[in-house]
């Protein structure tokens, strides 16, 4: 069950409630650690995790002691917070802290916390604010008398505080999403802002106001919102910039279903001249969010002659914000330059939904802006460097040139790859899980771009040794690229007084992208080209990847196009369903290949698109016809976390236990509160109850609890291999009983051809809560297709693994490939 503050333990920095009830504000907290390091895997070692995954943690005395696994203990010993309330130890990078306050009454507060991973507030966890931005405020359900809250930190800082809501329903203003107005421009605007229910209730039916000063009035339907949960809602705008001032007023009014206002807040619009840097926002289509990129407008020279600009994508470091991005380049002539967010200025390294951020950017500056599609060009310093270097290789054709500056390679070589199983067919499956994060793997790719590397000599931020490895690389196989080394510059270097930081806008490396350009696919003669996954990257201009052999593995391709005979050669590794596009070839509509040693064809091009699909089975290639979409491939594949794309919906089970059913409501909300504060996401999570598998078939579902517990599990998981019920899992032909079983999974949705529904799931209380520290949305995580593990994997590492795999392309598990340390009970 949820730990509770138990009467009779002695809890230091007992915080009371003032008579008004305004705010409490812990003054000392206990703290423990420093624990082993987390770092970015699914397999951590934790004894306090571990007391609280029994249902066996109670709130420590001082003095108190946690045996350490391997040995040793740590003790819990009180902290006292500065002046400016902040409490710093060494014990909590990382370690935990565990804080009380006592109440009168029951009441919703919201806690303002920051510094911290993740806290369970009375045994239920919510996201934490381990960046510091100040702008996590979360309802909280306490309890009369005295309430455990106990966080997890990693890097030795935490500031707590609690306060009454000003409203049961309220706008939060401090993480809006606003545009820019741009001066002499009226278009259609969208911004976002933070709801948050402060009640034990659900809300539906509510509205959101929004204008400006002598504009008009805009009103948006809210979705519903359960109870104490926050939700980014996007809003339109129709706002003229005003004739005088840098700024217009937003005033925002949340009203009720009768139209009487709940609460009201304010935001400022910036005005911005046309040739300043500048906000434009858009919904995204990973989860109907508002995001935002920025941009340094092209300002070409009176009189230049009219064409279409370049587009030069540039990727911000970690902390920093697009917009900022931006402000670090002076104006180009030639070229607009434009700054995705990475969902968050940490975001997620520019990968997972950071590498969708930037695409989805990419496409829709080309479209609005208007730029060349054949002067595209790929940037961006320290993270967004390594954002280069990641993003470059899995979408070559899609960049003339690139410049990684100050740049990681990988998690790997720089930010703490994962720990990995000791069985050896576990850890295979765990690197192939996480084989779109392996750019060295993906290296080859590079010989479609013209490279600049930039680095500062004395970088005691990213060490330089990281842009010499890749030099080295590079001069191995690659004809087009240039490497310059800053004597003695560090991480962030400037040198000369023009406009512009030269560690970003080093004149060089842009003098080097205006002399590339990108070819039509009609003029690429050559294919060479390498994915680990086609549902990351599947597509080189002409040639297609539609069907691995072995999913996650390497695939290459190295295929040649001869448009007078008609005729593509080549050879292919690890391809079970290869398209060609043969549109543009000139008359007869036939086409013949070798592939692979083997002749096929002539085949007849088909009238749509031309595209040809050649499959391989028993080591033999043929002509096949359109693609099953129900197997892996560009559109739908594993590992898990592609289960959170295409505007995923997580449903919480109801019909279990009181907590079960109080668990699986919590665990829901707290993903849906780290998408948004690691993803700026506006994620819904609704009850079974409210759940209709018949509406919205194409977006991503995930489901929480198991097939006992969760009403919509037999629709959209019912002929699942894997199932999870109280008391066991089965993957396959292999069971496993015990209530203490945490798994998760992804299968295709039914009924849907791109979206697929996953699970996290356990056998029982003890299994379900395990799940709560799987941190399967921090990047750089690897996460198979399925894992099953038990509560060891706490204190003995991958020995709690039972299994874990990946589906075969049919999405069997036979046709697949599993492993496990666990034997089968």
């Amino acid at each position: 069950m949820p730990f509770r503050a138990a009467v009779g333990l002695a809890l230091v920095g007992l915080a009371v409630a003032p008579a008004s009830g305004i705010e409490i504000a812990p003054t000392r907290v206990l703290v423990v650690g420093p624990m082993a390091a987390g770092g970015r895997t699914l397999l951590q070692g934790d004894p306090v995790q571990e007391r609280i995954v029994a249902g066996a943690w109670r709130p420590p005395h001082e003095g108190e002691t946690v045996e350490m696994d391997g040995g040793g203990q740590r003790t819990w010993r009180e902290l006292e917070a500065g002046k400016d309330g902040l409490f710093q130890s060494r014990a909590l990078a990382p370690g935990y802290a565990c804080a009380a306050a006592q109440l009168a009454a029951p009441r919703v507060m919201l806690l303002e916390a920051a510094g911290h991973s993740m806290v369970y507030v009375n045994g239920t966890p919510h996201a934490g604010d381990p960046y510091e931005h100040g702008y996590v405020r979360l309802p909280v359900a306490l309890t009369a008398g005295r309430n455990a809250l106990l966080f997890s930190c990693g890097r030795g800082r935490l500031r707590v505080r609690l306060v009454d809501p000003p409203a049961p329903v309220l706008l939060d203003t401090g993480d809006l999403t606003l545009p820019d107005l741009i001066r002499g421009r009226t278009e259609r605007l969208m911004g976002a802002v933070v709801v948050v229910n402060a009640s034990t209730e659900p809300r539906e039916g509510l509205v959101l106001a929004a204008g400006a000063p002598k504009s008009g009035l805009t009103r948006t339907r809210l979705p519903w919102m359960p109870p104490l949960s926050v939700r980014k809602v996007g809003f339109a705008l129709r706002v003229s910039p005003p004739r005088g001032g840098g700024q217009a007023l937003l005033a925002l009014s949340l009203l009720d279903p009768r139209g009487r206002t709940l609460h009201a807040a304010q935001g400022a619009l910036r005005v911005r001249e046309p040739r300043q840097t500048w906000k434009r926002t858009f919904v995204s289509g990973i989860d109907g969010s508002v995001q935002y990129y920025a941009v340094n407008p092209a300002c070409p020279p009176p009189g230049a002659p009219a064409g279409r600009p370049a587009l030069v994508l540039s990727l911000h470091g970690a902390s920093v914000e697009a917009i900022g991005n931006a402000d670090a380049y002076a104006p180009k002539t030639w070229a607009h330059i434009v700054c995705p967010t990475n969902r968050r200025p940490y975001g997620f390294d520019w990968e997972d939904w950071g590498r969708a951020d930037a695409m989805e950017v990419l496409e829709e500056a080309r479209r609005t802006l208007r730029t060349d599609p054949a002067r595209t060009y790929l940037t961006g310093h320290s993270m967004g460097g390594h954002g280069v270097w990641h993003i470059a290789a899995t979408y070559p054709d899609r960049f003339a040139a690139i410049g990684p500056s100050a740049a990681w390679i990988s998690f790997q070589s720089y930010a703490g790859g994962a720990r990995l199983p000791h069985d050896d067919r576990s850890a295979a499956i765990f690197r192939r899980a996480g084989a779109s994060s392996n750019t060295l793997a993906l290296a080859p790719n590079y010989r479609w771009h013209g490279v600049y590397i930039l680095h500062g000599g004395a970088d005691d931020n990213v060490p330089v040794t990281e842009a010499r490895a890749m030099a080295a690389l590079l001069a191995t196989n690659h004809h087009d690229w240039q490497y310059h080394e800053q004597p003695g510059a560090g991480h962030w270097w400037e040198s000369s007084d023009e406009p512009g930081a030269e560690c970003m806008d080093w004149p060089p490396m842009f003098d080097m992208f205006a002399r590339h350009a990108l070819p039509p696919d009609a003029a690429v003669r050559d294919v060479r080209f390498v994915t680990v996954n086609p549902g990351v990257s599947a597509r080189c201009h002409w040639a297609t990847v539609e069907e691995q052999q072995r999913p996650l593995q390497p695939s290459t391709i190295d295929l040649r196009r001869d448009p007078h005979r008609r005729r593509f050669t080549g050879t292919t590794t690890n391809v079970a369903l290869l398209a060609i596009d043969a549109a543009g070839l000139p008359e007869p509509a036939t086409v013949s290949f070798e592939i692979d040693g083997q002749e096929l064809g002539p085949a007849r091009t088909p009238a749509h698109g031309g595209v040809i699909r050649l499959r391989r089975a028993a080591g033999a290639w043929s002509i096949a016809g359109d693609p099953d979409p129900f197997r892996k491939g560009p559109r739908r594949s594993g590992p898990f976390k592609l289960a959170f794309d295409h505007r995923v919906l997580l449903v919480w089970g109801t019909v279990g236990s009181p907590e079960e059913a109080a668990w699986a409501e919590a665990r829901a909300r707290l993903d849906a509160e780290t998408l948004w504060y690691r993803g700026n996401a506006s994620v819904e999570a609704i009850p079974d109850t409210a759940f209709r598998p018949e509406r919205e078939r194409d977006r991503g579902v995930v489901l929480y609890g198991n097939a006992d517990t969760n009403r919509a599990w037999s629709a959209l998981l019912g002929q699942s291999p894997v199932q999870v019920r109280r008391g066991e899992v089965r993957v396959g032909g292999r069971v496993w009983k015990g209530s203490d079983l945490a798994c998760l999974f992804l299968r295709p949705r039914p009924g849907s051809d791109v979206a697929c529904v996953a699970a996290v799931a356990g056998s029982g209380p003890v299994g379900m809560r395990l799940t709560d520290r799987l941190p399967y949305l921090v990047p750089g995580v690897a996460v198979p297709d399925c894992l099953v593990v038990g509560p060891e994997i706490l204190s003995r590492g991958d020995a709690g693994v039972r299994t874990v795999g990946l589906f075969g392309a049919d999405w069997s598990v036979e046709g697949g490939e599993f492993a496990g340390a666990g034997q089968t009970r």
